[in-house]
């Protein structure tokens, strides 16, 4: 006789779709008094957080936004950021949020491309948002967020209709009973990375996910409850990496931190008591180099995670000055961020700071929640030996694992292969399982935590009328990790200058990725004309 055990089905009550924003409904119903978010003089508790959620949500449901209905937010860490990492899902919308670095015409392509229904922006932002809008095909509806301690507020549009954030709350419905995921697998947000191409990618977040992401961060990086957690990772970097459902899970406090300066996180740090922050590696490569005036040292243990780029081992030292006990984690946008952590062994610490720091430095071993993470070989197919020399490609496996790239049937297909998610990170395995990137199988440079697309660069360079022959590829840099190095070959009989080809780069995409260096010369070539980038990579390195 057979045991019927595939006899009883799930039903309502023993099977309920994951998502991250039952981590609001249960904070808020047993710790409805504690404080949730700080922001300068601004305070709110759970209870008020919940609420404010509960009103945005509703207004966006009562105007018509629910499933699959993107809506985009371009704005900076304050509370309204964070707030709407709950309220569009609340309304069953898909949270999108924007690199607050983007030039007018990446911003464009992504209101398009995203079908952008609702834009939320900083006022800081509107003329961004404004040069966008006029190349968009679409017209979203325009939110904006007048936030009082903004250092630069921009006259508002005359011409264009628009309302202020605070009246999604104040005309918001506090009884509205949120829109819970009809399955976990629904899209929850929409994050665009750069790819290969140069046009960026849509990053489809599903409910489960982030959900398991949430308690993934929580085992891995032995939260405690309360923490006091400083937002300095930019919640358009993976939703900030999750954080905003994390800490929601564990009831902490959150202090928003509009704009990083080395001296306003040691002060923030001292003044709120923080025990948790996260930050690319850059960034605490500024605080290490800050002026010694804006520094403080302190006599208890803050925990740092830190990703973005592999961190120099030296930056990770210097953080032992300052009481700064750092955790380095790899990822990407695909896997909803890290899924990979340097977690400390017992025998560590009988190892020089030196050295322990050399071992922090590696990405690591695999998230709770990750599923499988292996190095595989594109010669054999197989994963690696574990003798920290030969290379192969990270693959990954496991519910943080994208749902696939917006309208681009082809990249997800590439990325999907053999029931691996291929990373196109170029690693080795150390004997003791700890996996290390060694170089990247893509062109993206990773410049303080920001992706930046080669190619998008050399497609203005070839728009310069002096350019024949572009070629971007990163070179070494002690503050940001990476930067963009241009290799350029001009034509025949013209002129142009390295500052002049620099500021072109800057007039015609965000500041940010503009190349630092540019080397003339003729690019070497493969017999078919291809530009050899492989030895441009050689020739960055001894620059």
């Amino acid at each position: 006789m057979t045991v019927e055990y595939d006899q009883l089905p799930p039903g309502d009550a023993n099977f309920v779709a994951l998502t991250p924003l039952s981590f609001l409904q249960r904070t808020a119903d047993i710790y409805p008094q504690r404080e949730s978010l700080i922001y300068n003089q601004r305070r709110y508790t759970w209870a008020q957080t919940r609420a404010r959620c509960t009103r945005i949500a509703s207004s966006l449901a009562a105007r018509g936004l629910g499933k699959n209905d993107t809506v985009s937010v371009f704005a900076f860490n304050t509370p309204e950021m964070f707030e709407c990492h709950f309220a569009i899902p609340m309304a069953g919308a898909v949270l999108n949020t924007i690199n607050t670095r983007l030039d007018a015409a990446t911003v464009a392509y992504i209101i398009d491309h995203g079908e952008s229904k609702l834009f939320i922006v900083d006022r800081q932002l509107w003329p961004v948002l404004r040069q966008a809008l006029e190349t968009t095909e679409l017209k979203p509806e325009i939110i904006i967020i007048d936030d009082a301690d903004a250092t630069d507020k921009p006259g508002l549009p005359e011409d264009i209709e628009y309302r202020f954030y605070e009246d999604l709350v104040e005309r918001g419905d506090e009884t509205f009973t949120w829109r819970a995921p009809e399955n976990e697998w629904q899209a929850l947000s929409l994050n665009y990375t750069s790819g290969t191409t140069g046009k960026p990618k849509g990053v489809v977040y599903h409910h489960r996910g982030s959900y398991l992401m949430t308690m993934g961060t929580v085992i891995s990086w032995a939260l405690p409850q309360h923490p006091r957690y400083l937002y300095t990772v930019p919640m358009f970097h993976c939703n900030g990496w999750g954080h905003a459902w994390t800490m929601t899970a564990v009831a902490g406090t959150i202090v928003c931190m509009r704009a990083f300066t080395p001296k306003l996180l040691f002060d923030l740090v001292e003044k709120h008591r923080i025990t948790h922050f996260g930050g690319a590696p850059v960034i605490l490569n500024m605080l290490a180099n800050a002026p010694e005036s804006d520094q403080k040292r302190f006599d208890r243990t803050i925990h740092v995670m830190t990703a973005g780029a592999p961190p120099p081992a030296k930056v990770l030292e210097s953080m032992n000055q300052f009481g700064f006990e750092v955790m380095h984690v790899y990822g990407l946008t695909e896997t909803y961020g890290h899924i990979l952590q340097a977690a400390p062994q017992d025998s560590w610490a009988q190892q020089s700071i030196a050295a322990q720091a050399e071992l922090k430095s590696r990405q690591g071993i695999r998230f709770a929640m990750t599923e499988a993470v292996d190095v595989i070989s594109s010669e054999t197919g197989e994963p690696v030996p574990w003798d920290s020399e030969t290379i192969g490609e990270i693959v990954i496996r496991g519910n943080t694992t994208m749902k696939g790239y917006l309208k681009d049937p082809e990249a997800t297909a590439k990325a999907f292969q053999k029931n691996w998610f291929y990373s196109g990170d170029l690693a080795v395995v150390h004997e003791d399982g700890y996996i290390q990137v060694k170089d990247r199988a893509k062109d993206i440079i990773i410049s303080g935590g920001e992706n930046i697309s080669s190619i998008e660069i050399e497609s203005v360079l070839y728009k310069h009328p002096s350019v024949g022959d572009a070629a971007v590829v990163a070179m070494a840099d002690e503050k940001w990790g990476e930067v963009p190095c241009a290799f350029v070959e001009l034509k025949a009989d013209a002129e142009a200058t390295e500052t002049e080809l620099i500021d072109f780069c800057a007039e015609n995409m965000a500041r940010f990725k503009r190349p630092k260096k540019v080397v003339f010369g003729e690019l070497p070539k493969t017999a078919t004309g291809k530009i050899q980038k492989n030895l441009l990579r050689d020739r960055a390195k001894e620059l």
